[in-house]
């Protein structure tokens, strides 16, 4: 392994973390000033902080690994969609609150499981953002997992909602666990965990919490993959077009 092919490697694995956590964060903050109570709203906006810290800290990363001079706002705001590297679940529209519990709590019980191994990961800038992440994704989990049993749980409309939403966006959850030559080479250095590792623990995090909730994990129909190699649904586009606005009208712009 030459040390070109383990630095794009970590370039494209940082760039798949970060954006995904930047999307994600994107879609939490449409709720901002509409969440169902304003605690809830309180919590969502801390939690779309969160992520996009987190973002930050995965793009940086790439910026300074890549050595062409990108820093986290250039990754962010001055790529195109294909550019993107994010999981397809996380762009999926908000629909309705329980459709934006029921993603997040996909994400959460994966991203739990991926930061827990990541902080132990050879490369200690890798170790580093992992060791703070894992504490935020798993107040997270802890919060998205409360409001699936209250729903699920909950009236006969809130859980025909939660099992709707869980039917819907299953078929995107086996993208988190896909392993391409990127992760193959991260995990030979003992910088990355093999995906496929993550699964159990995954399935084991999520059938808890809907067996609690009286909700089951439905049957995935019709796989769809591909954002990591750039291929998206058209809701990122959408997404992008009002994320990236003022940079795009006003590039260069400062404060």
């Amino acid at each position: 392994m030459t040390d070109d092919t383990l630095r794009s490697a970590l370039v494209d694995y940082a760039l798949r973390l970060g954006d995904t956590s930047l999307v994600l964060g994107h879609r939490l903050s449409e709720w901002c000033g509409h969440a169902p109570e304003l605690e809830e709203d309180l919590a969502l906006a801390n939690m779309a902080l969160d992520l996009v810290g987190h973002a930050r800290m995965w793009l940086a990363f790439a910026g300074e690994t890549e050595g062409k001079g990108r820093d986290e706002d250039r990754l962010a705001y001055h790529r195109d969609g294909f550019d993107y590297r994010n999981h397809l679940l996380v762009e999926q529209p908000n629909r309705d609150f329980g459709h934006t519990i029921a993603r997040q709590f996909l994400h959460d019980a994966w991203s739990v499981g991926l930061y827990e191994r990541l902080a132990s990961s050879a490369n200690p800038e890798v170790a580093g953002i992992a060791a703070k992440a894992v504490k935020e994704v798993r107040y997270h989990l802890r919060h998205s997992g409360e409001w699936v049993v209250r729903l699920g749980d909950g009236t006969e409309k809130s859980r025909a909602i939660m099992a709707d939403a869980f039917d819907r966006l299953s078929r995107y959850t086996d993208e988190m666990f896909e392993a391409d030559g990127v992760e193959r080479t991260l995990t030979a250095a003992g910088i990355a965990p093999d995906p496929e590792e993550l699964r159990a623990g995954w399935e084991a995090r999520v059938d808890a919490v809907l067996a609690e909730a009286t909700l089951s994990r439905p049957a995935i129909h019709g796989r769809q993959t591909g954002g990591r190699s750039g291929r998206h649904t058209e809701h990122l586009g959408h997404l992008l077009a009002e994320m990236q606005f003022l940079q795009r009208a006003y590039p260069g712009a400062t404060w």
